[in-house]
């Protein structure tokens, strides 16, 4: 480890390869508390693409596996370093290089923050759509290489969707332009497609062209329903789905979340609110006024026990502040172990009570927080910190919550990766076929397996 330290050293920049205790402890892992991960031999803080073909050319000639990094705001321990590793950081390249208002997209460097790329092209009355929870602290490189999706996705679609290039650098050190700036284009394999989703196993991406969205011609209101059970509140969900309605968001909080975050922001709630439902639609004019009607209407169907508007974009904001909180404000009670299942929309009531029958049957708590309008459910896995009985319960209610999810035509994981901790989920949904597909392709483009081994599908180190 000595030797392939010291050799990029020589090829470095000044202060980008750092070795001390702090920073190695601090970027071996990512959000994913409950992840195994290891210490690396050292990190670099990369701040061009010339660094990251240097890094990766000299990690390839002295046979040392590479694990790159954004923020570390992933939730499936994707990021996590193996033993003797080298963690590739590219939180320093956060340059925006284009930004093509005629064409409506920008070419942003891996590590600048969603929220910032969203800011300023908000200045050319352009929008990026793509809005993870973590859209604050997460980077473009990290969305992109677990697909990321987000509240509005239910109506404007994951990170996927709005990817048209990029500039990767692959296991030899080669660098390799894919995708286009066009609005159309089929030319060849859809590559770029490819490493979307592909968590950093397959190259490592240094740019990423993405296609925007005029920012005007949108006017947002919000309906919330407070509902006495998850399953009425799963009940509205379907009812939206049936009625062909596609907000713009629609998101459940249940008590446990709504309380957490209450109690943290001094908020009053509703003494018989067991779930909160939050939607928004974006359509101007008569017909938003009309679609948000009919969700309103079809909230108090299922039971909305109290059924509330707003227009205001102020209190719009307001309202979905308490989605994005929920998170964070979990964590103050201790360690948690987070879902990503997606089910068939119709499906999200019975799921949302076989979560509840997993929870009393392990004796957890689990809260639960989801994307509800597009069926992607993330409960929430509470364990006290330093009980170790119950974090092994927490992880039968988890694998319990996976088989349910996949008995009711489900995936494993809508938006967060497979990371390591849905490693054994993975491998029950791919069928042999489809292994062996990822086997291939992941031969071919990293014989050696330095690039994230260990992650992403199984056996695929």
């Amino acid at each position: 480890m000595h030797t392939v330290v010291e050799a990029l050293r020589a090829a470095l920049p000044p202060h980008a390869v750092v070795t001390d205790d702090e920073t190695r402890d601090r970027l071996s892992h990512d959000d994913a508390e409950w992840a195994d991960y290891a210490m690396p031999a050292a990190v670099v803080f990369a701040s061009s693409i010339d660094d990251v073909v240097a890094t990766v050319r000299t990690a390839a000639a002295h046979g040392v596996p590479i694990v790159p990094r954004g923020a570390g705001t992933g939730l499936s321990g994707g990021a996590n370093a193996t033993d003797g590793c080298l963690v590739l950081s590219l939180e320093r390249m956060t340059r925006i290089t284009e930004v093509n208002v005629a064409e409506r997209y920008a070419v942003v460097e891996a590590g600048v923050l969603n929220d910032d790329l969203r800011r300023h092209v908000a200045g050319s009355g352009l929008w990026y759509p793509p809005d993870p929870a973590s859209q604050a602290i997460s980077t473009i490189g990290g969305n992109v290489a677990t697909n990321a999706g987000g509240i509005c996705c239910v109506k404007y679609g994951v990170t996927r969707d709005y990817v048209l290039g990029m500039t990767v650098v692959l296991a030899d050190g080669s660098v390799a332009k894919l995708g286009r700036t066009t609005a159309k284009g089929v030319t060849g394999y859809d590559l770029a497609g490819l490493f979307v989703g592909s968590e950093g196993t397959l190259g490592i991406i240094v740019d990423v062209t993405l296609k925007l969205r005029p920012l005007g011609g949108r006017e947002e209101r919000a309906v919330v329903g407070y509902f006495r059970t998850l399953t009425d509140a799963g009940r509205a969900v379907a009812a939206v789905t049936e009625a062909g309605i596609v907000p713009s968001a629609l998101e459940l909080i249940d008590r446990t979340c709504l309380h957490a975050v209450a109690e943290w922001q001094g908020w009053d709630l509703p003494e018989d609110a067991s779930a909160l439902l939050l939607a928004k639609v974006d359509e101007a004019g008569a017909r938003g006024e009309e679609l948000a009607a009919g969700i309103e209407e079809l909230f108090r169907a299922a039971g909305g026990s109290r059924v509330e508007r707003a227009a205001d974009p102020d209190e719009v904001d307001r309202l979905f502040t308490a989605r994005r909180l929920a998170y964070p404000a979990l964590e103050r009670l201790g360690p948690v172990l987070t879902e990503d299942i997606c089910v068939p929309r119709a499906a999200v009531p019975e799921m949302l009570a076989r979560i509840e029958a997993a929870a009393a049957d392990a004796g957890v708590v689990i809260a639960n927080i989801a994307h509800a309008g597009d069926g992607n459910l993330h409960p929430l896995i509470i364990a006290p910190e330093g009980d170790d009985d119950a974090k092994a319960r927490a992880k039968v209610a988890f694998d319990r919550i996976v088989d349910d999810c996949r008995s009711l035509g489900g995936t494993v994981t809508g938006e967060h990766g497979v990371g390591l901790l849905k490693l054994p989920g993975a491998a029950a949904e791919l069928s042999p076929a489809v292994l062996r597909l990822h086997r291939a392709i992941k031969d071919a483009l990293d014989p050696a397996s330095i690039l994230n081994p260990g992650k992403a599908f199984p056996n695929g180190e």
